[in-house]
């Protein structure tokens, strides 16, 4: 019996449900019933902002609840556990629409990964680019022999060329991607970090959401103008080909923030505040509220 509540306790606090008092389970002991409260209503200021309007069918990602939900008509119909962005790298809050999927996708790798991880990673390790399966290009797209680059010079010095990874599964981004154009950069896709969905934190990724049931994903999305079998899909990933796939109608997704959420039976889940963001807005619910600066600043707005 103490097992089960030490679970269900580690559960509640998105902790692994292991029954062990391990470091995190001591801490979240530690958590006083002040900070649950500032952390609810963190929560429900957010849901104040993002919640009104939100109807029909769309996707929504909980950034720390490590979770991808398909909503239709307010009732959850299909889930998925995802791996967001590490702390110093990480997931934004924003909405957008998935235009079209690719299958086979390459990479090309980003400014920031290409200075602080990839070239540096090249210096140390000369069969790095061939490991990764990368070609390097021009802007233009003509491939250049890595043999004729002096990679010593980086990146202390501007880069001058791309690199990208050939379709395949050891891709970063898997073999499918999810796109809906934004200025993050910021995408739904596979990944061949598979084993790392069964971590119970799941900051792992550079900013973009990785998610376990990729191919699920791509026939809910796809299920209004094609049925696409398990067989198919085998096809598609075998022929290694990559293949841009459009929705026939552009679909929501809305990335979100909770570290607070409600389960089936009532109770809540307590999550880890990952980014650190919950104390800002307590911080601003716990400023007083002077309505005459109030009235003053609705004046003025009025009179411009």
């Amino acid at each position: 019996s103490l097992v089960a509540a030490v679970e269900r306790f580690q559960r509640r606090h998105q902790l692994q449900a292991d029954g062990i008092i391990g470091p995190d389970t001591w801490a979240a002991f530690d958590i006083p019933i002040g900070q649950k409260i500032d952390q609810i209503r963190a929560n429900l200021e957010r849901m104040r902002w993002a919640l009104k309007g939100l109807a029909g069918d769309f996707l929504l990602v909980d950034i720390a609840g490590y979770q991808l939900y398909h909503l239709s008509d307010d009732q959850i119909t299909w889930s998925s556990p995802v791996q967001v962005g590490k702390p110093y790298r990480q997931t934004p809050v924003f909405s957008g629409r998935i235009r079209y999927l690719e299958w086979n996708p390459t990479w090309t790798v980003p400014p920031t990964i290409l200075q602080k991880d990839v070239l540096p990673a090249i210096k140390r390790d000369p069969g790095y680019l061939a490991r990764k399966n990368m070609v390097v290009l021009t802007h233009s797209g003509e491939q250049v022999d890595p043999a004729g680059i002096d990679w010593n010079r980086y990146p202390e010095q501007s880069f001058p060329y791309l690199l990208r990874q050939q379709p395949g599964p050891g891709n970063a981004l898997g073999t499918v991607k999810f796109i809906f154009p934004n200025e993050h950069a910021v995408y739904l896709h596979d990944t061949p970090s598979r084993r790392l969905f069964g971590e119970a934190s799941r900051a792992f990724s550079s900013g973009c959401i990785r998610v376990a049931r990729p191919y699920e994903l791509a026939k809910l999305l796809l299920r209004d103008q094609v049925e696409l079998s398990d067989d198919e899909i085998a096809v598609i990933l075998k022929e290694g080909v990559t293949q841009r796939q459009h929705l026939a109608k552009p679909f929501p997704v809305v990335i979100l923030y909770w570290t607070t959420k409600w389960t089936d039976d009532g109770g809540l889940i307590f999550a880890p505040d990952i980014y650190q963001r919950d104390q800002k807005i307590v911080a601003a619910l716990d400023q007083p509220l002077h309505l005459g600066a109030l009235r003053e600043q609705r004046a003025a707005s009025v009179l411009r």
